[in-house]
């Protein structure tokens, strides 16, 4: 039986708001989603559905803390069946490929940190291999508002769950266009941060240089909201990186393609008709609007299937593969086998990578400071279509995806109306890996005619600045979450500083303040519930302290300092810039 408290469309404010207010439970809201997953059971959403059993210690976490230091505190999630759960199995849609992980993805373990239950594991297109949703021993997973279409993939069923009302978020991932097709095709904003700006430990590779994960939503403020949790640098993971997202602001150009984007499908001419009348709520808003030729994206997005990089994916799968040959879904084992293909040789592989470099310089000399917004994609199937002509659709698909993390683009998929009754029309921002801020704001304009104010931290959380063991990843992030306190972003102090090696166990870095010279070190900015912050810096012992850290913008928080004397009998590290970069 439906509960009528619980809305269809679940989001993290609403949600948020009812357990505020008492008026339901996360348990109460669990029950609710499990009872929408057996409804929805002949859609092929999930591959391990939420049940109660499976989720009872996240709950009976949750009733035993109070939501003020767990920004998603009962807020469900859904992930992708090619990232960890620990002990849930992991199959990539690929029966005989599970395995069952002794820990979390990096992202999964951020979200759960932070209140979050993760509800299950999703339907995908079989080791993420394709955008349309339908390769899948699993069943092809129906699209959300017109069963008879595809769900768009490889992330199929993390965008359906959320669409169907079964989580207020979700996690898919993004190579060539998998975070961005199935949000455009159910409805939903896919949120691609910029290449490692998340980690990507614990996602099964499908090309490990080009992986994203992504989350799907309701709306952008919900996807920011994951952003803040799920971002930051993971210095296990190989492929993370430290990119920071400012404050949402607008480009100096928003480019449009001079010419008309090409459309395909059995709606090609609704999609043409949507892309016009987005085209001209565009050319009507306060931006400044130019044209450009989207023939340079075209060709870095044909390196990707028809350059070396399908064999990437051959060399993550290879071994698997070739002992399971009847394991493997027919049209996504034509694919990965193609990576072994006689012509991608060692030459095409750096003729191809010297191609690409040409292509980034051409990519960030002209979104310098600027936008492109193209149809996330130029049309959609019918589910029996696409069975028909498996490759040539899904390459359709890709049409205008492909080429964004080649070139080491961020993006965002948002909705731009409809093309039909019940048939979603989505485009697609992008802009350069260090200028995620521009995408952000360009959406807001978009969507809600101007940039959404920055929501100020609650009046009872004081900021920290965290310049050792206690940043993530370290052995003393752990205090930190016990005190309540959650990660707010990387930022660095002002070029006033010196920092040493500690002789302590383990080492520990200090952060001197000079009155002359110094130079800036990196760091992490959390909030902490006032309440409790006076027990942890209680807990600092000497020659470190809590004192003011003067940021690289010029505020002042308070944040790990140490007293001077000590730098007499410890090693000065300033030179690695930050501890991040010594351990």
């Amino acid at each position: 039986m439906s509960n009528p408290t619980i809305p269809f469309e679940l989001t993290i404010g609403v949600l948020q708001e009812l357990y505020a207010s008492r008026a339901v439970t996360p348990r109460e809201v669990i029950q609710e989603i499990i009872n929408r997953v057996q409804a929805d059971s002949a859609m092929n959403i999930w591959i391990t559905p939420p049940t109660i059993e499976a989720l009872e210690p996240y709950l009976a976490r949750l009733e035993g803390t109070e939501s003020r230091g767990l920004p998603l505190w009962g807020i469900p999630f859904a992930i992708k069946d090619n990232i960890d759960v620990a002990q849930v199995a992991t199959t990539a849609a690929c029966p005989a490929y599970s395995y069952e992980p002794t820990e979390h993805a990096t992202v999964v373990r951020r979200m759960i940190d932070a209140g979050a239950i993760p509800l299950g594991k999703t339907n995908l297109d079989q080791f993420a291999t394709g955008l349309v949703g339908v390769r899948s021993p699993y069943g092809e997973a129906h699209n959300a508002l017109r069963p008879e279409l595809i769900s768009g993939g490889s992330s199929s069923g993390s965008a359906v769950a959320v669409a169907r009302g079964h989580a207020a978020f979700s996690f898919g991932t993004d190579t060539a266009g998998s975070g961005r097709v199935p949000a455009a095709l159910n409805n939903l904003v896919g949120y691609k941060p910029s290449l490692g700006a998340w980690p990507t430990k614990g996602v099964v590779p499908a090309c490990a240089s080009l992986d994203c994960v992504n989350v799907f939503a309701h709306s952008l403020e919900d996807a920011l909201k994951v952003d803040t949790y799920a971002r930051g640098l993971d210095a296990s993971d190989p492929w993370s990186r430290s990119v920071e997202r400012s404050a949402s602001r607008l480009p100096s150009k928003v480019y449009l393609p001079v010419d008309p984007p090409q459309f395909y499908g059995p709606y090609a001419a609704e999609y043409s008709d949507a892309w016009d009348a987005a085209v001209d709520r565009i050319t009507k808003l306060d931006l400044p609007i130019a044209y450009i030729d989207y023939e340079l994206f075209g060709r870095t997005a044909a390196l990707l299937y028809d350059g070396p990089w399908v064999s990437e994916r051959w060399a993550s799968l290879s071994e698997f593969v070739e002992a399971n040959p009847e394991a493997v879904f027919g049209t996504t084992e034509q694919i990965l086998r193609s990576g072994a293909s006689d012509k991608q040789t060692a030459a095409s592989v750096f003729t191809a990578m010297h191609e690409l470099q040409r292509y980034k310089l051409a990519a960030k000399k002209l979104l310098d400071n600027a936008v492109m917004i193209m149809p996330t994609c130029g049309g959609t199937y019918l589910r029996e279509q696409v069975r028909l002509d498996p490759i040539g659709t899904n390459s359709n698909m890709g049409r205008y995806t492909n080429h964004c993390n080649l070139l080491d683009l961020c993006a965002a998929a948002i909705p731009a109306g409809e093309a039909a009754p019940a048939l979603p029309f989505g485009i697609t921002l992008f802009a350069l890996a260090e200028e995620e801020a521009l995408v952000t704001g360009t959406a807001e304009m978009i969507i809600h005619g101007r940039i959404m104010p920055v929501s100020s931290p609650a009046k009872d959380m004081i900021p920290v600045a965290v310049c050792g063991l206690h940043m993530r990843g370290f052995p003393l992030e752990k205090q930190m979450q016990e005190h309540g306190a959650r990660f707010v972003r990387e930022a660095a102090t002002a070029a006033k500083y010196a920092m040493v090696k500690l002789a302590t166990a383990p080492p520990k870095p200090g952060l001197i303040k000079r009155q002359e010279g110094g130079q800036a070190f990196q760091l992490e900015v959390w909030e902490m519930p006032a309440a409790a912050f006076g027990a942890f810096a209680a807990l600092i012992p000497a020659p470190l302290g809590i004192g003011k850290v003067e940021l690289a913008d010029g505020t002042q928080i308070p944040g790990f300092i140490c007293e001077g004397y000590a730098e007499q009998d410890a090693e000065d590290i300033s030179a690695y810039g930050g501890w991040r970069h010594i351990v």
